[in-house]
Order: structure tokens, then C-alpha cells, then sequence
């Protein structure tokens, strides 16, 4: 059988030797699941089907209908703006928060994309499928068994080369923060906030939640000599 060395912080690897857990069967199922996933973004082919998300069984419900709303408003093939604008259409998911919560307004975002063309798409772009692949690495780094718009908002923001990405950036998004934010929103208190809030509620408490890992930010950059 091939061996695969995986590497470890070293206060990780104490603690995984102290409790004995089985590295590698653990490893092998996480790269079991980060291989599907992967494969089944490689896989989407035919985008006239009736359904082309059916094979991937991770999206949730939100993160297919944008696909779907980025593929109907492609011509031609799907571009990283076709994935932007389907996000920002779907107009309901945690990425628009988590925008808003870094100070990026999403019909700000909408103005700068070309409108949406006519005629069907028959194929993603290289760096769309880039982006839904990072969109996926994403949800593994941070450790999620679902693949979620917030998810695709982090791959387009790290697509270097894409439109959409130049965008967001050019906005100030951040790769690593948009990721801390997307931790903090998906704390299990911040969706209790939201389901009595409303998306009011949802936004003001992303924003309480990356209070503390903000100012720890500022801090590690201060003694690092970065301000």
C-alpha cells in the first residue's frame, strides 16, 4: 500500500499521540471525502441537463441554486462573474452577511459585473472551475462536511486569476479574513441570533462574534511589526 507522509504542528502531534487516535484511517477517510467532492466539481459536464448539480450531494440547497442561477445567466461558458452574480441573485445566503459584515456592500459588488449574457452555457471556464475547486478545499481546511455559499465566496475571493476575484478584492476582501468571518458567522449562537432576527440580527452578530478574533489579529500584527 503507498504511503503518504502527513505533517504536523507539534503541539498536534502530542496530542494525537497521547490519545492514541488511528491517523491513519482518519486520514484516509478525510481524503476519501475531499477526493469526492473534488471529483464531483470535475465531473459536472453537461450543463443542459435538467439538474447539473445533482452529483454534488455536499451543496447545500442554497449553494445549487446559485450554480443554477449562474449557469442560466451564462452564455457560452461560466465564468467566476456568472458565480458572483448567481451568489449576490440568490439574494438569502450567509456569504451576502458576511460581505456586508466586512464593510462590502453586495449591489456594489453588482455594479461592477458585466450584465448576464444570452444563450445556454454548455461548459465552465478554467477559472471558474478553479474557483469551485478552491471553493471546496475551503470547506475542508475548515473542517465543514457541507460545501456552502460562504464556502464559494472564499473560493472566488482566492481564484487569482478570475474577474470575480479581482473584483472582491478590489473591494477589500480578503482571503484570510473572509475566512475568519465565515467562522465566527457559523457559530452556533450567531444562527440562533438569526433565527430571531432576521438578517438584521444575523449581521450585527458576525459582527460582535469577530470582535475578539480581530483584536487578536491587530495584536499578532502589531508585534510582528506589520502597523
Amino acid at each position: 500500500m503507498p504511503k503518504v507522509n502527513v505533517y504536523l504542528p507539534d503541539d498536534l502531534a502530542d496530542t494525537v499521540k497521547e490519545t492514541g487516535l488511528p491517523v491513519s484511517a482518519i486520514c484516509q477517510r478525510a481524503l476519501e471525502q475531499s477526493v469526492k467532492r473534488v471529483t464531483a466539481i470535475r465531473a459536472i459536464g453537461d450543463l443542459s441537463a435538467t439538474d447539473p448539480t445533482a452529483g454534488l450531494t455536499s451543496f447545500t440547497q442554497r449553494a445549487k441554486d446559485v450554480l443554477k442561477l449562474a449557469i442560466g445567466s451564462a452564455s457560452g461558458e461560466v465564468g467566476t462573474t456568472d458565480l458572483l452574480r448567481g451568489l449576490l441573485d440568490e439574494g438569502t445566503n450567509l456569504a451576502l452577511h458576511v460581505l456586508r459584515t466586512i464593510d462590502i456592500e453586495p449591489a456594489a459588488v453588482a455594479s461592477e459585473l458585466p450584465p448576464p449574457a444570452e444563450g445556454p452555457a454548455s461548459r465552465m471556464s478554467v477559472t471558474a472551475a478553479n474557483a469551485l475547486e478552491l471553493t471546496v478545499v475551503e470547506a475542508l481546511t475548515l473542517g465543514h462536511n457541507y460545501v456552502g455559499c460562504e464556502h464559494l465566496l472564499l473560493g472566488l475571493v482566492a481564484e487569482p486569476e478570475g474577474t470575480a476575484g479581482r473584483v472582491l478584492r478590489g473591494r477589500g476582501a480578503e482571503t484570510r479574513q473572509v475566512r475568519q468571518v465565515v467562522s465566527a458567522a457559523l457559530a452556533g449562537y450567531v444562527h440562533l441570533q438569526a433565527n430571531q432576527g432576521g438578517s438584521a440580527a444575523l449581521t450585527a452578530a458576525v459582527g460582535k462574534a469577530l470582535e475578539p478574533v480581530l483584536r487578536r489579529l491587530d495584536r499578532l500584527e502589531e508585534n510582528a511589526g506589520l502597523t
